[in-house]
Formats: C-alpha cells, sequence, structure tokens
C-alpha cells in the first residue's frame, strides 16, 4: 500500500510517517520503479508501535536506538 493508506492504517498523519521515513525508523517494504514507496502489514505494525512508544515518553531518536539495538 502507499504512505497515505499506511499512514491512515497507522493512526498517524502522512508527515509522521514521512518524519519516521526520514530518521531511519522505517523503510518502505518495495520502492516501485517509479520510486513510489509501498509498505506492507508489519510497516503498519511497525508505525502503530512506534507511535504508542512515542506517546509513553519515548523519544524518537531512543526509539531509534532501541530499534537498532534489536530490542524490538
Amino acid at each position: 500500500m502507499q504512505i497515505g493508506d499506511t499512514a491512515k492504517q497507522a493512526g498517524i498523519s502522512r508527515q509522521s510517517l514521512q518524519y519516521y521515513l526520514m530518521l531511519g525508523l522505517m523503510e518502505p517494504t518495495e520502492v516501485t520503479s517509479t520510486g513510489r514507496r509501498m509498505f506492507d502489514g508489519k510497516a503498519v505494525e511497525r508505525a502503530k508501535l512506534i507511535k504508542k512508544l512515542n506517546e509513553s515518553g519515548y523519544p524518537l531518536r531512543a526509539i531509534r536506538e532501541l530499534f537498532l539495538e534489536g530490542r524490538f
């Protein structure tokens, strides 16, 4: 699915998802030949987890570090 649909299913804004991508919190599942970023259900779940952690008080940089360390 495209970025807008992914964001909608995750309950975040398109801009938030784009910010997550920019910070390296997420990556597209696929990039089409025309450059469209596509996402799957796992990406939706990851975006939901990022949102939940951030709302719990974790800064996005700390969440990124947790992902890099393999804790999630």
